[in-house]
């Protein structure tokens, strides 16, 4: 761990959606108390534009972040892993917090079906934060 503050690896297939957006609600609601990182297993070209239109709405700007590989360094160096649909294919590191976050993948999906998995997303992102800050 390179700092003093919590640091969150959120980690998707393509790291174009879910895992995009998890990060976007993190920075956007901590600030800069975490340090947030993601990646994917298999990461695509481009952020998913639906996912970005969603966030757009949330008032979250990711339209500079791109699809970045997932390597085992990143997940060393943090202390929250949040998968998403990779499987087993995250590095393990003991004394590393892992936890996989069951949503649907916004690939391919509409605005309409993308808003839900956004707003779980929130959800879960919220529930995080209390959990590392000890903010309610």
């Amino acid at each position: 761990m390179t700092s003093t503050k919590p640091s969150v690896l959120f980690v998707c297939v393509h790291n174009a959606g879910r895992s995009q957006m998890a990060a976007g609600w993190l920075r956007h609601l901590a600030g800069d108390t975490i340090e947030v990182r993601s990646a994917g297993s298999e990461p695509a070209g481009q952020i998913n534009p639906v996912a970005v239109a969603a966030m757009a709405e949330a008032g979250i700007d990711i339209t500079a972040e791109h699809p970045k590989k997932l390597e085992p360094e990143a997940v060393e160096a943090s202390d929250v892993v949040i998968t998403m649909g990779c499987g087993d294919t995250c590095p393990f590191f003991p004394g590393r917090r892992y936890e996989d976050w069951k949503l649907d993948d916004p690939a391919g999906q509409d605005l309409g079906a993308v808003r839900p998995i956004r707003d779980d997303i929130r959800t879960r992102v919220e529930q995080l934060l209390r959990e590392l800050t000890g903010r309610s």
